[in-house]
């Protein structure tokens, strides 16, 4: 069995640069931010994805809204298989702050616009 990376820092095993805890959730950093203020927002639970337990999932997207709270234009984004780039099998939110031009595509928008 796989070591969970995120169970490994939820239980103090590994070493996380944490911004924020609650009694069911950790956000933290991740290891390659793709823009400043990146940070991943994960459960204290290990659950796969967010399809595993619907009560985790709304509780994890419910701490994701606190931090997100404001008018920072921001794309919350999770995946569920790897198919879907799910890479880390432990549910995990990326909040991902957003700036006009900043250059960031998500896989199925280029920026491009069409004419």
């Amino acid at each position: 069995m796989t070591v969970c990376p995120f169970c490994e820092i939820v239980a103090g095993r590994a070493p996380a640069q944490i911004v924020q805890e609650w009694d069911d959730a950790l956000a933290i950093i991740p290891l390659n931010p793709v823009v400043d203020g990146h940070v991943l927002v994960i459960p204290r639970d290990h659950v796969q994805d967010f399809g595993t337990d619907p009560d985790v999932s709304a509780l994890t997207m419910y701490r994701a809204a606190e931090l997100a709270a404001g008018p920072q234009p921001m794309n919350l984004i999770t995946s569920r298989g790897r198919a879907a780039t799910q890479s880390v099998f432990h549910l995990h939110l990326h909040l991902v702050p957003r700036a006009a031009n900043d250059g960031l595509a998500l896989p199925w928008y280029s920026g491009r616009s069409s004419r």
